[in-house]
């Protein structure tokens, strides 16, 4: 069941158009990350959602409701902002009770919301705290706790985490992993950080420029990407692309055939861990420009003789030094066809 729909949503500021024709469904109790690079309209689009900004053309349904004129306050969503947005003079209790206070809440029905609401989040000794004297990480959590009492048909996220340092952010996304499964709600979530994305999501929605490139689970979006734009953002090390014009006829090192690429086929993507040591004949050799040690991985940065720059990802291999010549060959069945549009046109046999 779609909790929420989009249907050919557009969005223009002064006369600039923004969103371009959106359609989404988001099923109760999914956890659906939009992710793109800035100023691609995720943020604009959750604002659309929220009832903070209205659509200039299309319709937004919530359980069922078109509810394109009725008020952010009325459309059952508790958005999670960047900036957290708490009262400096207001203790957390306060912060956490202070939307059911304003819709007339009785004092026994706040006080047992908000309890419940610190026991998920472990605040419950941050009570009488002001928010000047908690961590960034315990600010963030009364955040999501001033969302949970509300009892809200959506949590809107607008990349909560970017303002924690990196171990923080890792901690914080596994924690609003397991506060999803807890509660059962849906979650719509902003980022522009793919890992953030690729770690949290049951649903992606890929954007650029406004428009939807690809929704998928992450699984999906990486093993087959829509296009060179989702294959290039999805993945870290980012996937390389080869002209098919470059690639060789056939390997020397042994009697395999040469790849049958589909008709059309105009460049070739290998992801950076899906290449793999071969013997001194093969048909590629990379020459190392740098290397980046990564504990049991290393990143090995380099070009090859059609003058194309890649990246390979090794596990565990031997020290490699800038210069060293690499014969490469691709891992069967790990190369990405793209036509002259860049649109996927299947997977191939390397």
């Amino acid at each position: 069941m779609s909790i929420l729909k989009l249907r050919g949503i557009e969005k223009s500021f002064d006369q600039t158009p923004v969103i371009h024709g959106v359609d989404l469904d988001v099923h109760a109790g999914e956890f659906v990350v939009l992710v793109g690079p800035s100023g691609c309209g995720k943020s604009t689009l959750l604002r659309m959602i929220a009832g903070l900004d209205s659509p200039t053309s299309g319709d937004v349904w919530i359980s069922g409701q078109r509810v394109n004129e009725v008020s952010a306050a009325d459309r059952g969503c508790a958005m999670v902002f960047q900036s957290y947005a708490l009262y400096p003079h207001m203790s957390v209790y306060a912060n956490m009770a202070f939307g059911l206070e304003n819709i007339g809440e009785s004092k026994s029905e706040i006080a047992r919301k908000v309890g419940e609401a610190a026991a998920i989040l472990k605040l419950e000794a941050l009570l009488e705290r002001r928010p000047t004297q908690l961590s960034g990480g315990q600010r963030q959590r009364v955040a999501i706790g001033r969302a949970i009492v509300r009892a809200p048909k959506l949590f809107l996220f607008d990349e909560p985490l970017s303002n924690l340092d990196a171990e923080l952010r890792v901690s914080m996304r596994a924690e609003l992993r397991e506060l999803h499964r807890r509660l059962g709600s849906t979650m719509i979530y902003v980022t522009h950080d793919q890992v953030e994305a690729m770690s949290m999501a049951d649903k992606i929605v890929v954007l650029r420029g406004g428009r939807i490139e690809q929704v998928g689970t992450p699984q999906m979006l990486y093993t087959q990407p829509a296009n060179t734009f989702v294959a290039g953002f999805i993945g870290s090390p980012r996937m390389n692309f080869i002209p098919v014009s470059s690639w060789p006829e056939a390997s020397t090192s042994t009697a395999e055939q040469a790849p049958v690429w589909p008709p059309g086929t105009h460049t070739v993507g290998v992801r950076p861990e899906h290449w793999e040591r071969a013997s001194t004949q093969a048909a590629w050799t990379m020459t190392v420009q740098s290397v980046e040690y990564l504990g049991g991985q290393q990143l090995v940065q380099g070009h090859l003789p059609c003058h194309t720059r890649i990246e390979v990802l090794w596990e565990g291999a031997p020290p490699i030094q800038v210069g060293d010549a690499l014969s490469l060959q691709v891992k069967p069945g790990q190369a990405h066809a793209f036509d002259v549009q860049g649109q996927r046109l299947g997977g191939v046999v390397a």
